[in-house]
């Protein structure tokens, strides 16, 4: 596929789905450009699921088997297309990006493939036709996206190694010959502490690491607000802007551990205007902000230990509105918390 990024990044920017992101978006290109597996690691909520399908979107239309394993006519993988002639039809990359969510239940099986006992005993133990492929086929040509990769137990872990370095997998007695023609793009949470696995270093030394934080500036996470947030009635720039920039100031406070998304930020200006519209008003006043903000931030913040036991999440967001408030008096109609 390298030869394909060769020529789609020459433009500008390609990844257009994400604002700002600059040196994530590089590092990310120069990975790709080489065709090397990788995982995205940062934050929840600042768009790290987006930038993989957008890399999707880049991949070129293939004309592929009419499976679902996307086989090629030319290399078939699957048992029906090595089995029988199929018909062909044209792949966009959306369409070649599969997501796998990383949990503690997730089994080999469900990734790599399994042999089914009934066809076992038809067709024999090693026949082809046994064999029912895994979430790892349908990637054939395409992107396998593995969210929170680190939540997978180590035996899965273990079966992605012969995967990404020899291009086949094991199962059982049984070896299928499997050509790691896709990418792997997987995401960690830093910040995740539960029910998370070590990644063991023979793991992660298959991988590329590409950090990506959030948005660089206030004016960029304004405008992706306004971009992915629904728009009911008038919500003032500037009142906007202030009701974001309380986020951000959340997420650099010194007491805080778990930082709040751009999600919060979202979930703020969608809130905040259906209050207003439920108050009968036309336009976002500071009253609807305040009615929205404990709400969407107290349960996605976790405070220091030695903070939480003095004070709750919701007693610390009214704390820091209301200090914040007093600094601004724009917003000193809206009477506090």
């Amino acid at each position: 596929m390298s030869e394909h990024f060769q020529k789609v990044f020459l433009q500008t920017d390609p990844f257009t789905d994400i604002l700002g992101q600059e040196r994530t978006k590089q590092q990310l290109k120069s990975a790709l450009l080489m065709d090397r597996h990788l995982i995205i690691l940062g934050p929840p909520g600042i768009g790290k699921t987006t930038l993989a399908k957008n890399v999707a979107k880049l991949l070129p239309a293939l004309t592929l088997n009419d499976c679902q394993y996307h086989c090629d006519p030319k290399q078939p993988l699957c048992p029906d297309c090595q089995t029988k002639k199929q018909k062909t039809k044209k792949v966009t990359g959306e369409e070649r990006f599969v997501r796998v969510q990383g949990s503690p239940d997730l089994t080999v099986e469900d990734l790599l493939g399994d042999i089914d006992p009934v066809k076992a005993l038809q067709f024999g133990p090693t026949s082809i036709q046994a064999f029912t492929p895994g979430k790892i086929f349908k990637a054939n040509h395409g992107i396998l996206f593995f969210d929170e990769v680190n939540r997978c137990p180590e035996k899965l872990q273990n079966s992605l190694l012969q995967v990404l370095e020899e291009g086949k997998a094991t199962l059982g007695a049984y070896t299928v010959e499997l050509p790691a023609n896709f990418i792997f793009i997987g995401t960690m949470n830093p910040e995740e502490t539960a029910a998370t696995e070590k990644l063991s270093d023979v793991f992660m030394d298959r991988f590329d690491v590409v950090h990506m934080g959030y948005p660089e500036s206030l004016d960029i996470e304004k405008r992706i607000v306004l971009e992915k947030g629904q728009k009911l009635l008038a919500f003032d720039d500037d009142l906007l802007s202030l009701a974001i920039l309380f986020v951000r100031t959340i997420r650099e406070h010194k007491n805080i551990l778990k930082k709040p998304s751009v999600r919060a930020s979202i979930g703020i200006y969608e809130r905040a205007q259906a209050n207003a519209f439920l108050a009968k008003r036309k336009t976002v006043t500071i009253e609807d902000i305040t009615e929205a903000i404990v709400s969407v931030l107290a349960h996605r913040i976790e405070l220091k230990p030695s903070v939480k036991y003095l004070q709750t999440n919701e007693e610390f967001i009214k704390e820091q509105f209301d200090a914040f408030s007093s600094q601004h008096p724009e917003l000193s109609g809206g009477g506090g918390l």
